[in-house]
């Protein structure tokens, strides 16, 4: 194998003590293909083995902690007991492959399409509408906002009990737990709104409420990540500096790892911060090697990926690339690399393990994959 590819396959030890064979990450991808009660399918499960053999560690697609966090068709569920054996045939199989089965844990909140929620009635932190969005959710109760966090601990169990290795909080993509952060939609004046401090207080309860259960019921090492994303082209909504503020909490909370969501790895700050700096220099400067970093975002060749870890970032986590190429690593080990696919054609479906309502996603959304004839 080429030299300069070793850093990404030289393992790596969380703080738990739990050990990644490697340095690659498969991002977590929605893939609209589970059965309607939120049962995974075998369509599904087949995809996750196609792309759990090379890599250090597997990020599912999200889960909802609650019947009215569903946010999207074709998800599978984490909500209630029913779903555990469900849960664990997904965590087994990725399992069985070598990697770690880290599974992500999510309120849709406002972005919930209203019918796939209980009586149509979409929720967040505030009355406030997305933008574009002409649906206006109803504000959480306090009550409600504590029964959602005690939610995330309950799926978190399930997730222990289903046999996975971790869990990853989604704060990122604007979804429930960015909504409570985000100056846009929470505009709350109790104990969960208000200032930059309060805005924080949803997010770290989740972060707590999933680390005393994992305290309280995981026999071995289990992973607690948590993914954000950094800034909003709203106005109000959060700055790099927001951002830099609460990483810089979650940085001394003893995660395993925090996991930026970037579409393209190298970008600067919109606002908030020195803009000639990445923002994943920002980050790391000031997470200050108190945690790993993930990062992610265009990155498809072996030397993107090489250079990534360069910059300091502890793992890169590969979405796209690895539905394009589920043996991305294997070749680099390989020295293949001139062989890992970049492009699909149409009638790769069936070759590269890929369920139906994600492959007709592909085709047919423009410029989201390089697809060819």
């Amino acid at each position: 194998m080429n030299t300069s590819y070793k850093p990404l396959v030289e393992s790596l030890q969380l703080k738990n003590k739990m050990e990644l064979k490697n340095r690659v990450v498969l991002a977590p991808m929605t893939n609209f293909s589970s059965h309607p009660d939120g049962t995974v399918s075998d369509a599904e499960i087949d995809y996750y083995i196609r792309r759990s053999k090379g890599v250090g560690m597997v990020i599912t697609a999200c889960t909802n902690v609650t019947a009215n966090g569903k946010g999207f068709h074709g998800e599978f569920g984490g909500d209630h007991d029913g779903m555990i054996p469900s849960l664990s045939r997904l965590a087994a199989s990725i399992k069985e492959q070598g990697a770690k089965a880290v599974l992500q844990i999510f309120h849709g909140g406002r972005e919930c399409p209203p019918e796939l929620v209980p009586n149509g009635e979409t929720v967040s932190a505030s009355a406030v509408a997305s933008e574009g969005s002409s649906h206006t959710p109803r504000e959480l109760t306090e009550k409600e906002v504590e029964d959602i966090i005690a939610a995330f601990g309950e799926t978190t169990r399930r997730a222990i009990e289903a046999g996975f290795d971790g869990v990853e909080i989604h704060g990122a993509n604007g979804y429930l737990i960015q909504q409570f952060f985000s100056p846009h939609s929470n505009r709350r004046e109790d104990r969960f709104g208000g200032s930059l401090e309060k805005r924080m207080a949803f997010p770290l309860a989740v972060v707590e409420e999933v680390q005393k259960t994992v305290q309280e019921h995981a026999k071995e090492p289990f992973i607690v990540g948590y993914r954000f994303s950094p800034e909003e082209p709203t106005t109000p909504g959060i700055t790099m500096d927001d951002t830099l503020h609460l990483v810089d909490v979650l940085s001394d909370k003893g995660l395993d790892y925090l996991h930026v969501s970037l579409m393209d790895f190298w970008s600067k700050p919109r606002r908030g911060a020195d803009e000639s700096k990445t923002r994943i220099e920002h980050l790391l400067e000031t997470i200050n090697n108190r945690v790993p970093l993930i990062g992610v975002g265009s990155i498809h060749t072996p030397d993107e990926a090489a250079k990534a870890l360069e910059a300091g970032v502890a793992m890169v986590a590969l979405g796209r690339e690895l539905i394009m190429e589920p043996d991305w690593v294997q070749k680099v080990q390989e020295g293949k690399e001139s062989e890992i696919a970049v492009t699909l054609s149409k009638k790769d479906q069936e070759k590269l393990v890929i369920p139906d309502p994600l492959w007709q996603a592909i085709v047919n959304t423009p410029g989201w994959f390089p697809v060819v004839d």
